[in-house]
């Protein structure tokens, strides 16, 4: 039998805040394999426009990505497209909200469109983007 498809509504809304913590510029260098000395080597960023080390964009992407699997539209569904514009660097120590809006729905294709958002805690727009994903289908035996 298969169930409906979850009621996902044009303008629905989620976010998701987190302060990003020299733990999760680390761990993530190491889950990845990305150690740009951006983001790890603190003479080297430094010495460049930012001034100190960064952490990688793709956290706030990940945070996006946190945020549509466990809030809107939740777990049952797959990417199709991701796509992210990164604005403003992300800097050990910044609280960064996640935000996720509805902006399109085919039911009959169980596709959903939704823009992707992140700002710091001073407001600060740091990543916008899209997200077309296809909810599943839910089989139950």
């Amino acid at each position: 039998m298969v169930t409906p498809m979850p009621a996902i509504q044009v303008g629905q809304r989620a976010k998701l805040s987190k302060t990003i913590t020299e733990a999760d510029v680390v761990l993530y260098a190491g889950v990845v394999g990305d150690f740009s000395p951006l983001h790890v080597n603190e003479e080297y960023a430094s010495k460049t426009r930012m001034g100190t080390r960064t952490a990688s964009p793709m956290l706030a992407g990940g945070l996006v990505s946190a945020v549509l699997g466990n809030q809107l539209p939740g777990p049952a569904f797959v990417f199709l497209r991701q796509q992210f514009e990164f604005l403003a660097p992300i800097f050990i120590g910044d609280t960064v909200t996640a935000s996720v809006e509805v902006v399109s729905v085919e039911t009959e294709k169980r596709i959903v469109c939704l823009r992707t958002d992140c700002y710091n805690q001073a407001n600060k727009q740091l990543l916008t983007g899209e997200a077309v994903l296809m909810v599943l289908e839910k089989i139950s035996s």
